[in-house]
């Protein structure tokens, strides 16, 4: 298998997510923590074209994204600056590239079937209402049945579909059978002073995987791997950060043969994988 590099993307500032959507895009929202900006970009998720880029709101940090469905974003805001509770649903078109509605009192839940469910906070305690997605118009309301609103969202995950995708996941030497990918690992661990998880993701029979290797100086460097189990021949090695005093997980996912990978934090390569 060979790796070949199709695009890059990076305006030197932290990427704090990236979002594929169901419509073949990706969205990278970059934070600048010193200025408090956050900046929103849309790519075509298999060519790197440019949809929109460095897209804010009237809010310039204290936003973020609850979901994106159908080419619009809904963002939210806080009930206050760092407290974790968000308020508010932004709908936000990213073929017209405008804001199609606003509620400031709504705080979103989950989607399901061209429907937001979202609540209200009283003094008694929480109401549920449903609103539609394009206009943000009330379609019903459903009370404090707090029952009724988790099956609702139990139906509503059962119908999201991931499997065109390959996320890293935490390797645990219990939970694989698998004598070469054991090997690889344990000779990985002789060789150097290997601190925290290994992730890992299997795509073909070739084993990709990232891990915080510590430095002299004691900080880490989180390096990532691509080898073929059927030889153990290496097909890509990356240094995704070179010096780092924190864990960096979720450094890389696969979409059918396409691989991102996060580097120095603020940089997203895309490699082609082909057999």
């Amino acid at each position: 298998m060979v790796a070949k590099g199709i695009y890059s993307f990076s305006n030197k500032r932290q990427i704090w997510r990236l979002i594929p959507t169901d419509t073949e895009k990706l969205i990278i929202e970059e934070r600048d923590t010193e200025n408090k900006e956050v900046f929103f970009n849309c790519l075509h998720i298999f060519t790197g074209e440019k949809i929109f880029s460095e897209f804010q709101l009237e809010e310039k940090f204290w936003v973020g994204i609850e979901a994106i469905n159908n080419d619009v974003i809904y963002f939210h805001k806080f009930v206050k600056p760092d407290m974790p509770e968000h308020r508010g649903i932004i709908a936000f078109d990213i073929k017209s590239k405008i804001i199609l509605w606003e509620n400031p009192d709504y705080s979103f839940l989950f989607i399901d079937d061209d429907k937001i469910y979202c609540y209200k906070s009283f003094f008694e305690g929480r109401k549920f209402f449903a609103i539609d997605c394009k206009s943000g118009k009330l379609v019903k309301e459903l009370g404090g049945n707090t029952s009724e609103i988790n099956r609702l969202r139990d139906v509503a995950l059962s119908k999201q579909s991931y499997k065109e995708y390959l996320f890293s996941k935490i390797y645990y030497p219990d939970d694989l059978n698998d004598k070469r990918i054991s090997k690889i690992f344990k000779d990985l661990k002789s060789e150097k002073v290997v601190a925290g998880n290994i992730e890992y993701a299997i795509y073909n029979d070739v084993l990709f995987f990232n891990f915080h290797e510590v430095l002299d100086n004691g900080l880490l460097k989180n390096t990532f791997k691509g080898i073929d189990l059927k030889n153990y021949e290496l097909i890509i090695e990356e240094l995704l950060i070179s010096e780092t005093k924190v864990f960096m997980p979720d450094s890389f996912f696969l979409l059918r043969n396409l691989m991102f990978l996060l580097e120095e934090k603020n940089r997203l390569v895309v490699y082609e994988l082909k057999s």
